[in-house]
């Protein structure tokens, strides 16, 4: 008589769903991943080799990691074993690895496969060190996480991360039609209900079978639109985590976006992150950032509307304080952009720190005009400068930008960096030592244009340098 829990037996009587039953059984079998398992993708060609090195699988849920860590111990006539890092300790390791060990002494390998490798910590990440370079095992991994955050150094000088991207659109279609094949059954949707389904899915394979599984098990007799599908399923939780991947991942598309005038898809973005949970007031100072870092001196006023966005925010709260952050995104994505002061002084603090020897100090008493700046950093400020005023991107391109159908929003053409500019050329007179006269004439002239008073921006001639 056979044990009544035993494995054997949960597998004849218990339900299997249905993403493992779809589970495939050879390589050619696997949808999606063709970046891998193209001939000439690094997997493929090991494969094709029959010679395989130890693996790190990076990608998010349901896109195939564990499906093929098993087709490559299969395919390389290895022994498979698989654990957790969310279940296994220090004595589960060890076991393994003492096991593996007793089958490389008898002649065949082992493909050890972690799911959630990034769960261990330091100590035990270093255990799979002697074991992976004596051959005993063949360390496949797989992670949801960065695995250069999250593993050592030691481990991923042995290992190949290989990255998996989100099943598209097309992929997940295909999978459609293969679990209506395999079930004998059409899903009773329309063509509109199944695009439906396969959005919320959002690339996740495992994800699209759950939701076919829970499709079929509804008593209809005719076929659901997609308002209906919308009410029967509930609403998937967004993607988010405040603290790894995707937060930064996100906070990148934004800003991109913002960078690349784009303000349909940074609504988007700014969106997809408030939907998440994260915190406006990390988005505010990330916001400001943004008019400091990319828009700079093309529009001064960016940086005064995303601080007073935050503001606003801090005031208002959520929901009303989110709409004027959105405002300030719209405004970022359209002004001009222009990082001249962010490049020139990233220069001038690299100029700094190789010139801060003894022999260039001068003495107690000295003014600070007898020391020459470093060669070029006037001509690379005014220069760039110039490139945000007439250069091959000029400002005004995305003044037009669409932000939704029938709305068009003007952008102010800057003025501030093209009067910085004139005033360098000004000031570049005077220390090139040109005519005292002429240098008069430009700067008195330069900064009647500028409207300075004397105390924000007081240039005295003296000799041939600038006092400020």
């Amino acid at each position: 008589m056979s044990d009544l829990f035993s494995s054997d037996a949960d597998a004849a009587q218990g339900p299997v769903p249905l993403a493992e039953r779809l589970r495939p059984k050879t390589v050619e079998e696997v949808i999606g991943q063709a970046q891998l398992l193209a001939p000439e993708a690094p997997l493929g060609a090991m494969l094709a080799s029959r010679q395989l090195t130890s693996l790190i699988f990076w990608g998010p849920p349901g896109v195939g990691k564990t499906t093929l860590a098993r087709l490559l111990a299969d395919h390389t006539d290895l022994f498979f074993e698989q654990i957790s890092a969310i279940f296994s300790g220090v004595a589960d390791l060890k076991k393994c690895f003492e096991a593996a060990r007793l089958r490389h002494k008898n002649g065949r390998g082992t493909l050890l496969f972690v799911d959630e490798i990034h769960r261990f910590n330091r100590a035990q990440q270093d255990g799979f060190l002697p074991y992976i370079e004596d051959g005993s095992i063949l360390l496949v991994g797989a992670s949801t996480e960065n695995p250069s955050f999250e593993l050592n150094a030691a481990l991923l000088s042995r290992a190949q991360v290989l990255v998996l991207t989100r099943l598209a659109d097309s992929d997940l279609m295909q999978l459609m039609v293969r679990a209506e094949a395999v079930l004998k059954r059409v899903l009773p949707l329309t063509f509109e209900a199944k695009e439906l389904l396969i959005t919320m899915a959002d690339g996740d394979g495992r994800m699209l079978l759950n939701l076919i599984e829970q499709t079929l098990a509804w008593p209809v007799l005719a076929q659901v639109s997609a308002e209906a599908l919308a009410k029967r399923l509930s609403r998937r939780a967004s993607q988010y985590d405040k603290s790894g991947d995707g937060h930064y991942n996100l906070i990148s598309a934004l800003h991109k976006s913002v960078r690349g005038s784009d303000p349909d898809a940074a609504f988007y973005w700014l969106a997809r992150m408030l939907e998440g949970g994260e915190d406006p007031r990390y988005l505010g100072r990330r916001i400001l950032r943004m008019a400091i870092e990319d828009i700079g001196l093309a529009d001064p006023d960016a940086q005064r509307i995303c601080l007073e966005a935050w503001q606003s925010y801090e005031r208002l709260g959520s929901p009303e304080g989110e709409l004027a952050l959105a405002q300030a995104v719209v405004y970022l994505a359209l002004a001009p952009k222009s990082n001249a002061i962010y490049a020139a002084y990233k220069a001038a603090l690299r100029a700094a720190s190789r010139g801060g020897r003894r022999e260039h100090l001068v003495r107690h008493g000295d003014h600070l005009r007898q020391v020459p700046p470093p060669r070029g950093t006037l001509r690379g400020l005014r220069d760039n400068l110039r490139l945000g005023v007439d250069g091959e991107d000029p400002p005004g391109r995305h003044a037009h930008a669409r932000v939704a159908r029938g709305v068009r929003l003007a952008v102010p053409e800057p003025g501030v960096e093209r009067r910085l500019v004139t005033l360098l050329d000004g000031s570049a007179v005077l220390l090139r030592g040109g005519g005292k006269q002429r240098a008069n004439r430009v700067q008195a002239a330069h900064l009647e244009h500028l409207r300075l008073s004397d105390h924000d921006f007081a240039v005295q001639r003296r000799g041939d340098g600038i006092r400020r």
